[in-house]
């Protein structure tokens, strides 16, 4: 076996590989589609590493040629449509059906022709060039710019430079005149060794991409309360740290924090079914009423937060009376249509740059406190509920 078989064959296993690779993290992709697509884009390449095998030892190079190209090309744009999956960038079918036709056809063409020449070099490597284009080119369209992103766009430039550089370098090195000259030429060795290193580094590079998008979505998942749809604690903490951390972040920040009045009753009268629904409304009610830059959570039990970025305590207590109005309307599936609940709010501003955020969630809470004391189905302020804890002071001395 000469060095252009061996690497033949090492593309091979690689391909089929990497098809398993993929075939197995698609279980836990979010778009498991896009994984699918890789793992078969894979498939279908290895079989060129066949078909040029068969070119070596049987004489029926007219097929087995056709039969490399088209494979090469087919997994090529299999690869599109996957990446098509995976960036929100679907293809079209009809350009892409068009431009494989046109390119099997061109390579029918020129199969004639001596494979030293500038025509049957550009005819054989610019379909690949155009495709590792396009699949680029989605990429960049879908505004995805992270590591891995910008490092799958750079492997695609760079693969199809290097099947332009082929349709140069075929006719100044001369691969031989035909199919079977060509895999025994020192020019076969090169090009089939850069062809695996740079499909080994795009299959790895598009495993990466899966893997980071599985790791965020695992990431996100832990932060998601998922009966309300809202973040849970951990969550809220991670979105206010970043909001705090902006070198522009515009004081006073608002805290606002919600809990269910005789929510226990609810649960024991109607059953927790029927309290479920209830947390599933108000966490609704919260994404619905709260300004788009606003963080909502729930922080356990009948307890909610909303973090109101560059709003002022007054702004923040208003945001609540409108919470408080709204939800004492609600009806809540499971519970008879005359019942309806009620909730109470505590409301804390964070003033300055410096001010740890659970200040302004302590503040909050105890004006939570002091509104569940007061009657409950009400909003009070930090300085209200200082003013009332004050009273009260002044009363029972």
């Amino acid at each position: 076996m000469n060095g252009a078989l061996f690497l033949l064959t090492v593309n091979f296993l690689i391909a089929q590989l990497f098809c398993v690779f993929f075939l197995v993290i698609s279980r836990r992709s979010r778009i498991p589609a896009a994984g699918r697509w890789f793992a078969a884009a894979f498939a279908v390449a290895s079989l060129s590493a066949i078909f040029e095998v068969v070119i070596r030892y049987a004489d029926f190079d007219r097929l087995a040629s056709f039969g490399a190209f088209s494979s090469v090309l087919s997994a090529l744009l299999m690869i599109r449509v996957g990446l098509g999956r995976l960036y929100a960038v679907p293809s079209n079918v009809m350009v892409m059906t068009g431009f494989l036709g046109a390119s099997l056809t061109l390579n029918l063409m020129i199969y004639d022709l001596p494979r030293g020449t500038f025509y049957h070099s550009l005819g054989y490597q610019l379909p690949f060039a155009i495709a590792e284009l396009i699949c680029a080119a989605a990429i960049y369209q879908s505004g995805r710019r992270e590591t891995a992103d910008r490092i799958l766009i750079g492997l695609l430039l760079l693969t199809a430079a290097n099947f332009v550089s082929k349709i140069y370098f075929s006719v100044k090195f001369s691969g031989g005149s035909t199919a079977q000259s060509y895999l025994s030429s020192v020019y076969a060795l090169v090009s089939q060794s850069l062809s695996a290193v740079l499909v080994v580094s795009t299959g790895l590079t598009l495993l990466a991409v899966i893997v980071v998008e599985i790791m965020d979505d695992a990431k996100a998942n832990s932060e998601i309360d998922p009966l309300s749809g809202l973040f849970n604690r951990r969550g809220f903490n991670e979105r206010v740290k970043q909001v705090l951390a902006r070198p522009m972040s515009a004081y006073p920040h608002c805290v606002v924090l919600c809990d269910l009045d005789h929510f226990k009753a609810v649960n024991d009268t109607y059953g927790h079914a029927a309290g479920d629904q209830v947390i599933m409304s108000l966490g609704r009610m919260l994404r619905e009423h709260a300004p788009p830059e606003a963080i909502c959570a729930r922080f356990g039990g009948e307890e909610f937060a909303v973090f109101l970025p560059s709003t002022g305590e007054t702004t923040g207590y208003l945001f609540a009376q409108g919470l408080r109005n709204s939800f004492s309307a609600l009806a809540f599936e499971g519970l008879p249509d005359a019942v309806r609940l009620t909730a109470s709010f505590g409301v804390c501003a964070l003033d300055a740059a410096g001010d740890p955020i659970v200040d302004a969630i302590n503040g909050a809470d105890a004006a939570l406190y002091d509104a569940k004391k007061s009657g409950r189905n009400r909003v009070n302020r930090t300085g209200r509920a200082a003013a009332a804890n004050l009273e009260e002071w002044q009363a029972q001395a």
